[in-house]
């Protein structure tokens, strides 16, 4: 006769609760607050004139999209959360991870013996993260120095050098290229503002041109 195993229970199985894996909605509950105050800045703005598009339109169209993808975003999450691997041996299996570990780096020493290497010479080792420094710093410089400039060079000049020193901290190695797009960019920025928007962006050097 023999005597029923009573069945394990697996993490899988077991009851989760309602917000397990749904951690991610911290972003788009941030997106949605973000959205929240551009729109109430938007809609207690003080306008001069009645010119259309007026300076709202642009704020207006950023509310929308905030929103969207916000709610995108939150959706996403709720139907489709993010929850462990159930099938992951380190959960499952009677060994630790830290013991499954140690039998690889047994079974690999053992191989490079039989061929004749050295079993410790470059053993695999875990991935570590690091920060890029240089590039954040370039990207802080960068932007600490255009706003120490903006009211001398004014936006087309300020603009151009930010652009472009983001280009160089991003990896990009084409100098001229970059600087050339750069002041396109930042010319049709400032022509939109005040062409479109009737908006004046700080003039600077070229006072009186623009």
């Amino acid at each position: 006769m023999q005597t029923p195993t009573p069945e394990r229970t697996s993490g899988a199985s077991a009851r989760r609760p309602l917000w397990s894996g749904r951690s991610e909605l911290v972003m788009p509950v941030l997106v949605a607050g973000l959205a929240t105050w551009l729109a109430v800045e938007t809609a207690t703005m003080h306008v001069l004139g009645e010119s259309v598009p007026g300076p709202q339109f642009f704020p207006t169209i950023v509310c929308v999209l905030l929103f969207a993808v916000a709610i995108v975003h939150a959706v996403q999450v709720l139907r489709s959360p993010r929850l462990p691997d159930p099938t992951d041996d380190a959960e499952n299996a009677d060994m630790s991870s830290d013991l499954l570990g140690d039998l690889a780096s047994a079974s690999e020493r053992g191989r490079r013996r039989i061929a004749g290497q050295d079993p410790d010479a470059t053993l695999p080792k875990d991935w570590k993260t690091y920060t890029d420094w240089k590039t954040v710093g370039m990207v802080v410089g960068g932007i600490a120095a255009f706003i120490l400039v903006l009211p001398v060079l004014g936006w087309v000049f300020s603009a151009t050098g930010l652009f472009w020193v983001v280009c160089r901290a991003l990896g990009s190695r084409r100098a001229l290229f970059d600087l050339g797009v750069s002041l396109v960019f930042s010319s049709v920025i400032q022509l939109a503002f005040n062409a479109g928007l009737g908006l004046n962006l700080p003039a600077g050097l070229l006072e009186g041109l623009l």
